[in-house]
């Protein structure tokens, strides 16, 4: 077992931003192990897939315990699997509640406790969120309430995990995107998206990429929520 590579958890790995992130980080030698529902076995000989709901206690331990056990360590755990469903407050389902709740905070919370358990043991490490700007700037044209629930609590808990590990060698930040082209989005429905942004575009996955690249790098940053959103988050326009 070597542990010389740094190792990089990424859940929401099968496709869109986290599968880009995930060959990122093998492409610049980390050891990668990745995670989804329907995540299908990696091409890497340093990345290792493992499918499952992230929501459930059981596949987070599993995914930290690969990680551990096959390539020795933690560095850096990328937060990325979540749901996004928008509609008028007053028609969402429980369903959709409990759907949202689950990926976007259950799932959050079962990975990084146990990321960080390890990451406290080695004395070093980097947490990495991935929200959303209607957080910060809703948007009368998407309404987005369980969005700015969800995501809106890991922009919180990102500021309130960067001090209580400040001292401790773990850093806790977060990517705040606008609307990324990702397989998503149909389309037809991308100068509608571009237009929500003031720089009347959508961000390009390799944008949230850059964004990883200089978090990992920036080893004075920590509590920051990074927005790559055109300007979104700044104000109405």
């Amino acid at each position: 077992m070597s542990t010389e590579k740094r190792v990089a958890i990424v859940t929401g790995a099968s496709q869109g931003i986290g599968e880009a992130v995930s060959n990122f980080l093998v492409a610049k030698g980390y050891r990668v192990v990745g995670n989804s529902r329907n995540i299908k076995p990696s091409g890497y000989d340093d990345q290792i897939n493992i499918a499952g709901d992230i929501g459930d206690p059981e596949v987070a331990q599993k995914v930290v315990d690969t990680a551990v056990e096959r390539f020795g360590r933690i560095d850096t755990l990328i937060n990325n699997a979540g749901q996004f469903i928008a509609k008028p407050f007053v028609e969402y389902t429980v369903e959709d509640y409990e759907r949202l709740l689950s990926v976007n905070l259950s799932g959050f919370f079962h990975i990084t406790q146990r990321a960080a358990a390890q990451m406290l043991k080695q004395g070093t490490g980097h947490i990495v969120n991935i929200t959303t700007s209607l957080a910060d700037q809703p948007l009368a044209s998407v309404p987005a309430a369980l969005a700015s629930l969800t995501k809106g609590g890991l922009n919180a808990v990102t500021r309130s995990l960067a001090i209580e590990y400040a001292d401790k060698g773990i850093r806790v930040n977060a990517i705040s995107p606008g609307i990324i082209k990702t397989p998503m989005h149909a389309p037809e429905t991308h100068e509608f998206l571009a237009n929500l942004h003031p720089m009347k575009r959508m961000g390009e996955i390799r944008e949230i990429v850059q964004a990883v690249t200089f978090l990992e790098e920036a080893g004075f940053v920590t509590g920051e929520i990074l927005h790559v959103d055109g300007g979104q988050h700044a104000g109405h326009w």
